[in-house]
């Protein structure tokens, strides 16, 4: 079970990232030279945070093993052990160091060789990705701009099982209520979903008892910062910002992605004693409480999340001239 803490500040065996490297909003005008001695340990103790995070995934790779919580970072977010140790310094910064030193970051994609070492080649990135980064500055954007929205107890997990066979599931565990009270739980609280992703997972019965309808094209109208799966997106940003993401940037998105997916499945409709999870009953007043508390610990730091990417993609388009 993962303790309701916030984990993602470093640790103090870690070495600190200097300031340009966290915010990576240094134009290519002003690199930052980081010399070997510096930027290497950075690599080193980021690689080994990673390990950490994935080893109980790999470990249940290798033998076939499934986990209903753990395995949607990979599963639906598409991360992989390998590309997410590795560390990347972010926008404006040279890696400086022999040719030795800079091997392997000069062998990665969007990468260039300069005077002082290897750099993030901006113009190469944005001439592949600038249609992305200039959507998800106005996504994140938009979300941050808004008020967040708690109460809507995770009932979008509900919605997803809704008058459904129990063939059909996504998840093998067992209902903590049974079909009829699942059902009784959703049609006696209002529907009220914000997020897309989770909206098209619906079953058709559940669509119409949503608050309104919700579609690709009016995203960045309806995000909000108290969404847990909006919260979970900071990874699927991160991630699609690549190398300009500085490597502990990326690291906090994971966790915090890891623990919103854990009282995600908390509070749905499943039974996840067997996972070594205590249940979030939302259908009662304690469990409701419950959710809301940990749903606005999670809106805020993710704001700090959201900021931190927001920083990204200016530093990316500046960096662009």
């Amino acid at each position: 079970m993962l303790p309701g803490s916030w984990v993602a500040a470093p640790d103090p065996t870690t070495p600190a990232y200097p300031e340009a490297v966290t915010t990576a909003t240094g134009p290519t005008t002003g690199d930052v030279v980081l010399p070997a001695s510096e930027w290497a340990p950075l690599a080193q103790a980021h690689a080994a945070r990673a390990d950490a995070l994935t080893a109980a995934y790999r470990e249940r790779r290798s033998s076939g093993e499934r986990h209903p919580i753990d395995d949607f970072m990979y599963d639906y977010y598409g991360v992989k052990p390998a590309p997410l140790r590795r560390w990347h310094p972010g926008v404006g910064v040279v890696l400086a160091g022999s040719s030795d030193e800079v091997a392997t970051h000069a062998s990665w994609r969007w990468y260039r060789t300069v005077d002082d070492g290897v750099t993030l080649d901006v113009p190469a990135f944005l001439a592949d990705r600038g249609d992305t980064v200039r959507y998800l500055r106005t996504l994140l954007a938009a979300t941050a701009s808004r008020p967040a929205q708690v109460g809507c107890l995770g009932l979008h997990e509900w919605a997803m099982v809704y008058r459904q066979d129990d063939s059909r599931r996504r998840h093998s565990l067992p209902l903590r209520l049974g079909r009829e009270g699942t059902d009784a739980v959703l049609e006696a609280h209002p529907l009220r979903c914000t997020h897309v992703d989770a909206f098209r997972f619906f079953t058709p019965d559940a669509v119409g008892r949503n608050r309104l309808p919700l579609t690709r094209a009016t995203q960045t109208a309806t995000e909000q910062p108290g969404c847990l799966h909006a919260n979970m997106d900071c990874l699927r940003h991160a991630l699609k910002l690549g190398p300009a993401v500085p490597g502990d940037l990326l690291l906090d998105c994971f966790t915090v992605a890891r623990e919103i997916r854990t009282l995600d499945m908390q509070a749905s409709p499943y039974d996840v004693s067997s996972l070594g999870e205590p249940a979030v009953a939302i259908e009662t007043a304690a469990g409701k409480a419950q959710y809301v508390a940990r749903q606005r610990e999670f809106a805020e730091r993710s704001a700090v999340l959201r900021e931190r990417l927001l920083a990204v993609c200016d530093g990316v388009l500046s960096a662009s001239g």
